[in-house]
């Protein structure tokens, strides 16, 4: 049974600022941190690797004291017009009908909705009242990726049926006022909000790459490192500075073993469809790849463009390449990273 990805879109916040545009709103922000730090920030800001970002709120709401209810609320509007808005662009990319929908898979980890965004959708479009749902919650960055492995393990004992995952993040809803830690400023200069939306069929007559074969690599002793603590305030990030090194430490075993079980070597990959979590990390894959013969500009565009949406960042990679129209036989592999710690991965072949 072939499972296929037919179509892939994105969809963008309302707001929007350049980097440089954000820079008075930073310093304004710091204004009563050492001149020293200050500096080290700015620098931070503009050496992130991105040069614009999308968000849910206007830089004033961002850089202004709202409680978490405030922004969890705004949060809970946002998510629910991006989702909605992403997943019927790929429906019409994929000229398919709200009700050819079997299986709705929603991700994010940057807010908090009970009900869950699929249940809000199953009721706005009138998707299939028997739609198996499943709101995934807790995977950070990753989730996109893992989203899809749960479609596919899904579509996979299910012929003839189609799966969605929508994927919506607003990092910037996780900002948090009066925390000067490395880990909120480092997340503030790399993250943006964003959405997307991907379709997966086991219809044999759809169209798109196969998913030829998914893994999950899980590290140990990492807990630490990537996610979220439940503060007053909001969602208080956790970042390790380690992490671009703990990825390049595995790098061997999260990728090698899972390609040559495919019978594959790096060199036999066209499309690298990479998670760009922010310029250490996309640098230290960047090298361990170029020493492999292969790039990553893709990866490094999204960020420029866009910066880290979390779960749906990979998802605007995978959607370059879908737009690409690669040739039969071509193949990509998509990796991402993400709390617990850690590395997913699947195989396409077009």
């Amino acid at each position: 049974m072939k499972v296929k990805i037919t179509s892939v879109a994105k969809q963008l916040p309302q707001y929007s600022k350049e980097t440089k545009d954000i820079i008075p709103f930073v310093e304004l922000w710091m204004q009563d941190q050492e001149p020293r730090f200050q500096r080290k920030v700015i620098k931070l800001f503009e050496g992130a690797g991105v040069d614009k970002r999308f968000s849910i709120m206007s830089p004033e709401d961002v850089f202004t004291a709202t409680s978490f209810e405030d922004k969890n609320n705004i949060y809970k509007r946002e998510v629910i017009k991006l989702g909605e808005q992403a997943f019927i662009k790929s429906l019409q990319k994929a000229n398919l009908q709200p009700a050819d929908i079997d299986y709705i898979i929603t991700v994010s980890c940057t807010g908090i909705m009970i009900p869950s965004l699929d249940a809000y959708l199953i009721n706005s479009l009138q998707l299939k009242q028997d739609i198996v749902r499943l709101p995934v919650t807790e995977m950070g960055c990753a989730a996109g990726v893992s989203g899809i492995i749960y479609a596919k393990n899904f579509l996979k004992e299910n012929p003839n049926k189609r799966a969605v995952v929508i994927s919506v993040e607003a990092p910037t809803a996780t900002f948090q006022l009066d925390d000067f830690s490395m880990a909120n400023i480092v997340s503030a200069a790399i993250f943006g909000d964003g959405a997307a939306s991907v379709i997966l069929s086991s219809y044999q007559e759809d169209e798109g790459p196969e998913i030829v074969d998914e893994a999950m690599y899980h590290f140990y002793d990492a807990i630490h490192m990537m996610g979220f603590n439940l503060v007053n305030s909001g969602l208080q990030m956790i970042l390790d500075k380690e992490v671009p090194q703990k990825i390049s430490d595995h790098f061997p075993a999260i990728i090698h073993p899972f390609l040559e079980k495919n019978q594959l070597k790096i060199q036999d990959i066209e499309f690298l469809i990479f998670h760009p979590g922010g310029k250490k990390i996309v640098q230290t894959v960047e090298d361990l790849f170029g020493v492999l013969g292969k790039n990553i500009h893709d990866t490094k565009e999204v960020l420029r463009l866009y910066g880290n949406m979390s779960s749906a960042t990979v998802l605007y990679v995978l959607e370059r390449f879908m737009n690409q129209n690669p040739k039969k036989g071509d193949t990509g592999l998509m990796l991402s990273f993400g709390p617990g710690f850690s590395a997913q991965r699947i195989l396409l072949q077009w």
